[in-house]
């Protein structure tokens, strides 16, 4: 079992940037693929990003592509999303999610996540 938490969320103003962080405990991280969804108030988990065990090859939704960058130090436990230029439309919970699979943009495919972290962009 991996356990996870994120944190780094906030307000920010339309074209402004944040970085999210997603810490495991638990099992071995480099196990596990990772993604970010995230959800708006009255809609399902919509996919984001997601990164192999090693973070070599990620895949982005293209609401968010050129605009966000995932990221993982296997070292540090740890997950990034860097988002800049950020718009209101991508308000939202956020969450982090840890798969078996080897890469996936499906969030059945994701079997442990953190609580979630509210991103508030203003305009």
């Amino acid at each position: 079992q991996v356990q996870l938490v994120e944190s780094g969320g906030g307000l920010v103003q339309a074209g402004g940037s944040l970085r999210l962080s997603c810490a495991a405990s638990g099992r071995t991280f480099s196990n596990y693929a990772m993604g970010w969804f995230r959800q708006a108030p009255g809609k399902g988990r919509e996919f984001v990003a997601a990164a192999t065990r090693s973070g070599i090859t990620t895949t982005y939704a293209d609401s968010v592509k050129g605009r966000f960058t995932i990221s993982r130090d296997n070292a540090r436990n740890t997950m990034y999303l860097q988002m800049n230029s950020l718009k209101p439309e991508d308000t939202g919970v956020y969450y982090c999610g840890a798969s078996t699979t080897s890469i996936s943009r499906t969030y059945t495919d994701y079997g442990h996540w953190g609580q979630g972290t509210q991103v508030t962009v203003s305009s």
